[in-house]
């Protein structure tokens, strides 16, 4: 029975390596040539020919119906691509190509692009790399069409928060910078984009106004999109002969389906074509995320294709009937940037999920909620994972104890057993029955040794995805050499402290009798602190301190039992 105990044990230890090494096999991938490239802040690559066809779909009821046939609507004459439009809040910097009104370059000012870089971060950019975030009127009358995209008039070419409009929201003062945008058709036709910024928060808010001064109806969809080549994740870190790196692709919500993926190379076989109101498209990457929220007043259609190298995921509007001397207005809301639940929960049903804590969310999520808690009374993470690991150990404590009194009883019944071993060594049916009657007579339970490890595994496994996907933990400090919880200890120290605290524990426990288990657990610590050694280190840090725990109850308990035999031995 002992035997088979080790073994269970050892079996284990295995299982939660092999789960550790599926999810290296997720998350970690080939380094690419992520040489910096300078900004390009003047000019763009334009590409007209993969803009959206116009399907249309069910008219908004609220507004007239086309009866004959409408007339269409030239545009102007498309011309080179102008400067840029330069906007810088405290959130972002971003620039918006006034031929079409896309956002083509959009960078994180409370994120570096790497530890030790003071560059902000880059989501968008449109110049070696394409990753854009694109809108437009597109259908009978719509201005961005595939000979050409509109080029919108605009008033100034740099705004800051000291071109910002103070609001009221709630109890609350707000700056707000509007960047308004307008085009003109020959017919009469006025095309009014706005852009909203607020300051203090990441979503953009992108509005059209069409005031139709011609003689005839207009008529025309809204689009937005996100367009993508196959550049590598930015969002990765170097983890020495490791890359760290989560899901890159496409992802879609309704209220219905909140949370679905949907890969690049699967953007045309598996395309995504439905209809949703209050539904939301993206494109998400390690740590951040860039999706388009339509207004949830209208039924948009959610699509996606590949055009070459590139990935479109996007959405249309229903069909916009406009009538002579009439407007109207539609919008959506563009949102780039890290991955905060708090922040994307609000936004739509299911965005959320981005951060994607895998099959182990249940045990994932509430992890993070204490992580967030600790840290919020202790303002470090580092000392955050430590009080969680605390935390998480009192909890299982009633289940834990009862299995390390077990094995305590095993270490002090295990002379007993080895002499059993030596006389009965032979005779092996003998031997397994005085040794299940020495269990029953000193009430031993040798599975209960796995308990421990078996309660671990989800817990560690949950908190590996927790780090790995918490854009707050991205490069977050400990102390001393310890500068990023969520890349490898740069020196070893902690996968080697590991081992250390791994294998007092082991020598605490009951030590098996077979000379070959024997030896396989003493080769225990040193697997998996070689194994640990490319690992976060706020992973090892948890293991660590828990063992740490772990070691003084089982002391303690181990002294107790050993008491307690001694008590009943004098009597």
């Amino acid at each position: 029975m002992q035997q088979w105990t080790r073994f269970a044990i050892l079996g284990a230890m295995f299982v939660t390596a092999y789960l550790l090494i599926l999810a290296w096999q997720k998350d970690y991938g080939h380094v690419k040539d992520t040489t910096p490239q300078p900004v390009v802040a003047t000019q763009t690559r334009d590409s007209t020919a993969d803009l959206p066809t116009h399907q249309p779909t069910t008219a908004i009821t609220d507004l007239p119906q086309v009866v004959e046939p409408v007339q269409h609507l030239a545009a102007t004459a498309p011309t080179a691509t102008q400067s840029l439009i330069a906007v810088q809040t405290d959130m972002y910097n971003v620039w918006i190509d006034p031929k079409g009104g896309d956002v083509v370059r959009l960078e994180l000012l409370s994120h570096d692009k790497s530890k030790d870089s003071n560059q902000p971060f880059v989501m968008l950019q449109n110049d070696q790399h394409v990753y854009i975030a694109r809108s437009g009127l597109i259908g009978t009358n719509g201005i961005d069409t595939a000979a050409g995209r509109p080029l919108y008039q605009v008033s100034k070419k740099t705004y800051s928060l000291a071109d910002a409009k103070v609001v009221a929201e709630g109890d609350k003062q707000i700056q707000v910078i509007d960047v308004p945008m307008v085009f003109k058709t020959p017919e009469g036709v006025e095309v009014f984009k706005t852009f909203s910024f607020k300051s203090g928060e990441y979503p953009i808010a992108v509005k059209y106004r069409i005031v139709n001064r011609s003689a005839n109806n207009w008529q025309g969809q809204m689009f937005g999109e996100l367009k993508r080549d196959n550049a590598d994740d930015p969002g990765k870190s170097s983890q020495g002969i490791f890359t760290l790196g989560t899901y890159l692709g496409g992802a879609w919500g309704t209220p219905e389906a909140h949370y679905n993926k949907l890969k690049f190379a699967n953007f045309s076989d598996e395309k995504l074509n439905t209809q949703a109101q209050a539904g939301w498209v993206a494109i998400v990457q390690h740590y951040f995320v860039s999706a388009w929220i339509p207004d949830a007043s209208y039924t948009a259609q959610l699509e996606s294709r590949n055009v070459g190298n590139d990935h479109i995921i996007g959405f249309r509007s229903p069909v916009l009937n406009v009538a002579a001397g009439k407007q109207y207005e539609i919008g959506a809301t563009l949102y780039s940037g890290p991955k905060i639940q708090s922040e994307l929960k609000g936004l739509a049903t299911g965005l959320n999920q981005t951060v994607d804590y895998g099959w182990l969310w249940i045990i994932a999520q509430p992890l993070f909620w204490g992580l967030k808690f600790f840290h919020q009374l202790v303002g470090n993470w580092g000392w955050s994972i430590v009080l969680l690991t605390v935390l998480v150990k009192l909890i299982l404590w009633p289940l834990s104890a009862k299995s390390y009194r077990s094995m305590a009883k095993m270490r002090v019944i295990a002379p007993e057993m080895q002499r059993m071993k030596e006389e009965f060594g032979d005779d092996r049916m003998r031997f397994s029955q005085e040794m299940m009657a020495l269990y029953k007579r000193e009430q031993v339970n040798p599975l209960s040794g796995c308990l421990p490890l078996l309660l671990q595994m989800p817990i560690f496994l949950a908190l590996y995805w927790v780090l790995m996907e918490s854009v707050e933990l991205r490069h977050a400090p400990w102390m001393l050499w310890i500068q990023d919880l969520s890349a490898m200890d740069p020196w070893f120290i902690l996968p080697l402290i590991m081992g250390v605290t791994m294998f007092v524990q082991q020598m605490l426990n009951p030590q098996p009798t077979d000379p070959m288990q024997a030896k396989v657990f003493r080769l225990m610590p040193i697997a998996f602190t070689v194994f640990l050694l490319f690992f976060p280190a706020g992973l090892v840090l948890y293991w660590i301190v828990n063992n740490l725990i772990t070691i003084a109850q089982q002391w303690f308990i181990n002294k107790t039992t050993e008491k307690s035999r001694v008590v009943v031995s004098s009597k």
